[in-house]
């Protein structure tokens, strides 16, 4: 039996790829083929997501060749995948959550607090620039993308005085040891430090043989983050990060929701039972948006 993955090209999807790859080799004995496909979020590099359609523009040509029987299954950052899938397609695993933080990287290895005012600071992401901002407005801060190892090379080139990156790609691409400070006290990205296997949903054989990738805390975790970005139907054009973990049989959620400066920033914490975990995250949604959340969202598109 063969099975053939769907993953980008870049060096932290290709491991991505290859981590699920190795486990299906040795957990089932089956041949597994990568299949590398190039994304229009890999074409355009030049432009900040939030300008050119957002994340999904990292998954689409894949989920396209997973809709026509190209490859069997798919492996994303669960943090790349929009929150409406095409029809006939499911998420079947989420993977044991790595580090879900963020980090900074900086010349002379200085903590966020010790940047010098004027600093330039990349990141690509809304979500890391307001909280960001809110902290340090002193700090000139730009937009990077690119791969983990074109950032890093462009801060070692003195492009940068610091950069901010998540944990679990730095730790995936070997980087650990460059890190200055974890930014724990920012909220991440919905799914940040997870992959995500995508499948047909009517593939029985294929969910069968993801089923072992499955952890069933982090897909609680994922569904209740998921569940509060739908709700605000948020995409990269609106500063948005959440958090859920799992306690004593409840899932907790901490989010916000931001205008693009920093000045409106909305946050606020719900927690209920595991079992419910999209309508927790759904709640958390719903008080924000009620206080003031609509508001932000009207002046960002415009409505």
């Amino acid at each position: 039996m063969r099975v053939r993955i769907g993953t980008r090209k870049s060096k932290l999807a290709l491991w991505q790829a290859n981590f699920v790859k190795d486990f299906l080799e040795r957990h089932w004995g089956i041949e597994v083929e990568l299949v590398k496909i190039t994304t229009t979020g890999d074409k355009i590099l030049d432009s900040p997501l939030a300008k050119i359609g957002g994340k999904g523009l990292f998954v689409k040509e894949i989920e396209q060749a997973l809709v026509e029987g190209r490859i069997d299954l798919a492996v994303h950052s669960l943090k790349d995948v929009p929150m409406v899938l095409p029809e006939g397609l499911t998420l079947s695993a989420i993977t044991e959550r790595e580090d879900p933080y963020d980090v900074l990287l900086s010349r002379g290895n200085r903590k966020l607090s010790e940047l010098p005012s004027g600093a330039k600071v990349g990141t690509s992401s809304l979500r890391r620039q307001v909280q960001l901002r809110r902290l340090r407005r002193d700090l000139n801060v730009e937009v990077l993308r690119g791969n983990v190892d074109t950032r890093v090379r462009k801060l070692k080139e003195g492009q940068y005085d610091a950069i901010i990156l998540a944990h679990a790609g730095v730790k995936r691409m070997g980087y650990e040891g460059e890190v200055a400070e974890v930014l724990d006290y920012f909220i991440p990205a919905v799914g940040q430090g997870s992959l995500a296997i995508e499948i047909r949903e009517e593939d029985e054989e294929t969910r069968r043989l993801v089923a072992p990738l499955n952890h069933p805390e982090s897909y609680v975790r994922a569904e209740c983050e998921r569940a509060f970005l739908r709700r605000l139907e948020g995409g990269c054009q609106v500063p948005i990060g959440a958090f859920a973990r799992v306690e004593n049989g409840k899932v907790l959620i901490k989010g916000f929701i931001s205008d693009l400066e920093g000045h409106k920033f909305i946050e606020g914490e719900e927690e209920g039972r595991v079992e419910e975990a999209e309508k927790v995250g759904e709640r958390l949604a719903e008080e924000l948006l009620g206080r003031g959340g609509e508001e932000i969202l009207r002046e960002i598109y415009g409505g």
